[in-house]
């Protein structure tokens, strides 16, 4: 009997460990990894937490830091770079040269805004705006190893799977900002947050940059089995979501409470929190464990007995896949020339340099918008973590919402972004005004309408142009996003900033500006910007009319192809589904040990 307990123990260990090196070697842990990286992948979008520090310590002008700045966006936008890269080496590859770039340049502009290398001798602007970029450009190749090569492992789930992880790196900076009043000096201290951006996120592309790889789905036995591992994948993938959700609200909350109940804003209250974000970041480890078991479970499952009805299952489903097939042939592709030098390209380019340039613009000043009105170091980290937060909600909503207005009422996807720049405007006007408590608002909406623009300008692409060449389109749309930040923050802001500060009498002494003036002008202007280019998107909403509602009418487009699809699962379960009771009792036992 010992010896007999004995081996039975044995085999419970060594399954134990099989089954730890499955999950560990499986799609849905690449998954996990995945989120884990673009969670840590927004850095660049928190300048304005430690652009103060990079003001004080080098003796800039606005001028000067929006210069910086500047570079950051231009790092940001050549995605393209990265692209190239993955298109030739394996994923590991470009997460361990993001990694290097990340460690390399954030590490280089936290010695240079340490006090006593800052006193030494400061490092020249142009270095400086070289060590920005390296920093910058770093998030590029974080996001393309793991976000492209996610798509690639889940397919059929692939607008989840881009919403989800584009969210994670929306909502990003307000983990960055979490830790950064858990474990910084007081809450003043910009070097210590770009310490964290220069290790944290170099530490977990390390970890985990050798799983993120293509890992293909293992071909099921019947078709009755596939839709099953189908229906309990999505699942999985709605599981991640509803997680990054409930990560989202979290942060949210803990940014009220502060804002609400500031006696509340201490060390160990922080330390707390972070702990709990930490348990929440890595709550999709349970459902990888349980995707992981359920696979092996339809795996175990005997094949159904043959039915005569079922050779004509095939048939059916084939000349329904040829219709969906040839509906998709219809689709223009254009080459990567014939859309740069096409007036839609022209249009796109336009609104996003006004959108983003102005959204942009506040998202790098934000220290000094905030400083000018009379917020605290601290309260201006909860702004920036804001604007993060709502970046998610953007992302999220403006892809499910523009899904909406499209399918169901036919309308054009560049509506969506006419309405968005719309809100934009309210939002610069807000900040013109320079109402104290109004900041707080204005935060939500540049946040929101940032991951609003991306997620609806990535769509429209991807569907005006043709997938074919959609990953270097969608990479050269984002140039514009520099173009408009170097006119509307370091041309326009930068400037009467400065002049306002000159008039004040700041100059040689922290060249900073107070009150309502110093970006009530520069903002009017922006304001300005921004209803052009909504004016732009309206031209282009004209333009593509006809082609939305020919393409997603019910006589052709997507909805035919999802009819086609139920078609399709439900011809296969009615012919399958009756032979197979002992697959759905074993399923069902599986679901209740789970």
């Amino acid at each position: 009997m010992a010896a007999f307990s004995c081996g039975h123990a044995t085999a419970a260990i060594l399954g134990g460990v099989q089954f730890a090196v499955r999950v560990l070697c499986g799609r849905w842990f690449m998954l996990f990894a995945s989120t884990m990286i673009m969670s840590m992948s927004g850095g660049a979008y928190i300048f304005g937490a430690y652009s103060k520090a990079l003001k004080a310590s080098l003796q800039y002008d606005q001028d000067t830091l929006n210069t910086i700045s500047f570079s950051k966006n231009i790092g940001i936008s050549l995605g393209i770079v990265s692209g190239l890269i993955n298109e030739v080496t394996p994923p590991w590859v470009v997460l361990l040269a993001g990694a290097a770039m990340n460690l390399a340049g954030y590490l280089l502009v936290h010695h240079a805004v340490s006090k006593p290398a800052a006193a030494a001798r400061p490092p020249a602007v142009w270095l400086m705006c070289f060590y920005i970029f390296l920093g910058a450009i770093s998030q590029t190749f974080a996001s393309t190893g793991s976000l492209v090569t996610s798509v690639k492992n889940f397919p059929n789930d692939r607008g989840i799977v881009l919403g989800m992880l584009l969210g994670y790196a929306g909502f990003s900076g307000a983990i960055f900002t979490q830790l950064y009043r858990a474990f910084g000096s007081g809450g003043e201290d910009g070097a210590t947050l770009l310490l964290i951006l220069a290790w944290l996120p170099t530490v977990v592309s390390l970890l985990f940059c050798f799983t993120v790889r293509v890992i293909p789905r293992i071909s099921s036995s019947t078709a009755a089995t596939a839709m099953g591992l189908a229906d309990q994948e999505r699942k999985g993938v709605l599981g991640f979501l509803r997680v990054s959700v409930l990560i989202g609200i979290y942060l949210l909350i803990l940014n009220v409470m502060e804002v609400k109940v500031p006696r509340l804003s201490t060390h160990v209250y922080h330390i707390t929190n972070t702990l709990l974000l930490f348990v929440l970041v890595v709550g999709p480890l349970i459902i990888v464990v349980k995707q992981e078991y359920h696979q092996i479970t339809y795996n175990k499952l005997p094949p159904p007995p043959a039915t005569p009805s079922s050779s004509s299952a095939p048939s059916s489903s084939s000349s329904l896949q040829q219709d969906v097939s040839a509906m998709g042939d219809q689709e223009m592709n254009y080459s990567v020339l014939q859309a740069l030098c096409s007036k839609h390209m022209l249009l796109l380019f336009i609104t996003t340099a006004c959108g983003i340039g102005g959204i942009m613009t506040v998202v790098d000043n934000m220290s000094q918008i905030g400083q000018s009105v009379g917020h605290s170091q601290r309260t201006i980290s909860m702004l920036v973590s804001l604007v993060s937060l709502s970046n998610y909600a953007g992302r999220v909503l403006a892809g499910l919402g523009s899904d909406y207005v499209v399918e169901c009422y036919k309308l054009p996807r560049p509506l969506v972004l006419t309405m968005t720049l719309l809100l934009a405007f309210f939002g610069h006007l807000l900040i013109a005004l320079g109402l104290r408590d109004g900041l707080y608002v204005a935060s939500l909406i540049m946040g929101f309408c940032l991951g609003s623009i991306w997620t609806v300008l990535f769509a429209v692409v991807s569907e005006v142009f043709g997938l074919k060449h959609f990953s270097t389109l969608y990479n050269l749309s984002t140039l514009a996003s520099p173009v408009g930040s170097y006119v509307l923050s370091v041309q326009v802001a930068g400037r009467m900033y400065d002049h306002e500060a000159q008039r004040q009498g700041h100059l040689w002494q922290d060249l900073a500006c107070v009150g309502v003036q110093c970006f009530r002008a520069s903002f009017e202007i922006i304001a300005g910007v921004t209803l052009l280019g909504m004016v732009v998107s309206l031209v282009m909403t004209w333009r593509t009319r006809a082609f939305y509602h020919a393409r997603f009418s019910d006589a052709g487009g997507g909805g035919v192809a999802i009819t086609a699809v139920v078609t399709i699962d439900k011809n296969i379960k009615q012919q399958e589904g009756l032979a197979d009771q002992n697959k759905t009792l074993a399923t069902s036992q599986s679901l209740s040990i789970c």
